[in-house]
């Protein structure tokens, strides 16, 4: 109803701005939103209070103008002006039933946008590989996969890309920790950093690593540790401790160092991706940070590019980068005085890539953590001459797990955190792809394990699922009765759809797209998810005061006809979220 209202009020727009000579500059987009009170009419359209203070002329004589130019429509019963000049439509009953129709017609496809050719790319999780994702990951990865597939039915062409970082200290705290517990492995007498990887995870590489390549890469305990700075326990600094390791262990393996270093990255990045499958989590790219610095070296063109820009200004022979300069707190460093660039500049030289890759917006999802690096990201862009607005971050808060009242800490393998795989394990795929987006992304969460494992209206996730297989149950019945209904059978129908609760439902389903298409635009899944849970719950009213399959085979077909479209609707919606539309439940 509203593309078919809005384009009315367009081409009224078009006629009044000839006849009135307004002036060429001037533009103005139509806005249509549902009446709350249905007496006054289906859409409420606010065009000529926006055109009052550009025009310097009375909003209600400028809606009277925009009335009186409207086509003629069949869709529209009547136009009233109202307040200080809203133009209320009132639609005719045979618009929305057409809804149905086009439902049935478009089918999985319901809802979708034509494709637009704008790529986007939406890059999320991006979990250092040092080990299992935890149940936080889970949070960014269901939200940053509804985001990526919203985008794509609203008709952009999108990306979905997960940042490796596989290379710096920590990935080098991670090849050390793995290569201890190798010696340990071996035989080797040693007190582990308190600093390194601390999961039995890290054991069972060592021991994988051994079995691989025998004692080949074992170096005596004594040797290993000798003149290292004490770590924190023993009065020392656990900082210099691990950081000293590293660079015994670079020595003593030489080009074998590789060897452990990928033993960890390989078979943690291979976890991260079976588990990120298992959840649903498809991406098209895996993109390394330290592709960044071979080769072509990326992250020296960046700081290259930003020095003849005008915002790098050497200090002490280390290089910063002017951030200040674009409403940043502090200029950062992106070489050290040592000649090893930051975090920073890879950072500054990944975001460089991906617009150098076409795409015209950029999606990050990102821990709340990162609030703070927003900003700096955002000048970088801009010294290199990008806009930054063509940069869009949400962040993803924390979760926090319950069951019931209660605060619980479930165990787990590294001793630290629960993992995403023990929280698929203990609720399910569906419960945990949906509990993760009901708020708001940058809202903390509460997720509870017993509600979402329950089977009541309490639980969002079942009552929307129900509301599909309740369509499913009803049509097995029907089979089982030996009736017949079909598609065409219900549209010749639709007319003996009367009542109120009925019309509500048909109004619910035509927004479905325009709830889609917001939800995509704002980079908000749980618009989405809070829409189908209302859609449920109203079909669910109307199915426990409504009796579908009854003696008169006009209304059944009918009802049919429109149980079916909901039917429809939830599963095109709970597919956008990742969620299973089952039959049989």
């Amino acid at each position: 109803m509203k593309e078919i209202v809005a384009n009315l009020v367009e081409q009224a727009l078009q006629t009044v701005r000839s006849e009135a000579a307004w002036p060429e500059d001037l533009h103005v987009s139509v806005q249509l939103e549902h009446c709350r009170d249905k007496s006054h009419g289906d859409l409420a359209c606010n065009v000529a209070m926006m055109l009052a203070k550009p025009l310097r002329s009375n909003p209600r004589a400028i809606a009277q103008q925009i009335v009186a130019a409207l086509p003629a429509s069949p869709d529209v019963l009547k136009v009233e002006i109202a307040g200080p000049g809203f133009i209320n439509f009132f639609m005719d009953e045979s618009a929305n039933l057409r809804i149905i129709e086009r439902i049935f017609a478009e089918g999985d496809r319901f809802g979708r946008a034509p494709a637009n050719q704008q790529r986007v790319q939406v890059e999320f999780v991006s979990a250092n590989p040092t080990g299992p994702l935890h149940v936080g990951h889970g949070r960014g990865a269901a939200y940053g996969a509804s985001v990526a597939d919203m985008l794509a039915a609203a008709g952009y062409s999108v990306d979905r890309e997960y940042y490796v970082n596989d290379a710096g200290r920590q990935m080098d705290i991670l090849g050390t920790s793995v290569w201890l517990r190798y010696l340990q492995a071996c035989g080797e007498t040693l007190a582990f950093p308190s600093n390194g990887y601390q999961g039995d995870y890290i054991a069972d590489y060592g021991r994988e690593l051994l079995d691989s390549h025998g004692e080949a890469l074992r170096q005596p305990a004594a040797k290993v540790f000798d003149g290292i700075c004490a770590d924190e326990p023993a009065g020392g600094d656990k900082e210099k401790h691990i950081d000293d390791l590293i660079n015994r262990a670079k020595a003593l393996l030489g080009d074998d160092y590789r060897t452990v270093f990928d033993k960890g990255l390989n078979a943690i990045l291979g976890d991260i991706r079976e588990d990120l499958a298992e959840f649903g989590v498809e991406y098209q790219q895996w993109f390394s940070e330290r592709s960044l610095s071979t080769g072509e070296d990326q992250v020296a063109r960046a700081i290259d590019k930003l020095q003849a820009n005008g915002f790098i200004e050497e200090r002490d022979g280390a290089l910063w980068f002017l951030s200040t300069r674009f409403g940043d707190d502090k200029d950062r460093v992106v070489r050290r005085d040592n000649g090893q660039t930051t975090y920073f500049a890879s950072d500054i030289a990944y975001h460089l890539n991906k617009f150098e890759r076409g795409y015209e917006r950029v999606v990050n999802i990102w821990g709340a953590d990162h609030h703070g690096y927003i900003a700096r990201v955002k000048a970088a862009l801009q010294a290199l001459g990008l806009d930054p607005e063509r940069l869009v971050v949400r962040l993803v808060q924390f979760v926090s797990l319950y069951r019931g009242d209660q605060q619980v800490q479930m165990s787990t393998r590294s001793g630290s955190f629960v993992t995403l795989r023990e929280l698929r394990e203990d609720v399910g795929n569906d419960a945990a792809r949906f509990f993760y987006i009901m708020r708001k992304a940058d809202q903390a969460t509460d997720f509870d394990l017993e509600l979402a494992k329950s089977e009541s209206k309490d639980n969002p996730v079942y009552y929307i699922q129900y509301a599909h297989a309740r369509v499913a149950s009803i049509l097995r019945k029907l089979e089982a009765e030996g009736q017949q209904w079909t598609q065409e059978s219900g549209l010749r129908q639709l007319s003996m759809l009367s009542e109120d609760v009925e019309r509500d439902l048909l109004v619910k389903l035509a927004r479905y797209p325009e709830v889609l298409r917001s939800s995509a635009e704002q980079f908000e899944p749980h618009s989405l998810a809070h829409y189908l849970r209302e859609l449920a719950g109203d079909f669910h009213s109307y199915y426990n005061a409504h009796k579908m399959l009854g003696e008169d085979a006009a209304l059944r077909d009918a009802r049919l006809a429109l149980s079916v479209a909901v039917q429809q609707v939830l599963r095109n919606g709970l597919t956008l979220l990742g969620v299973s539309a089952p039959e049989e439940m």
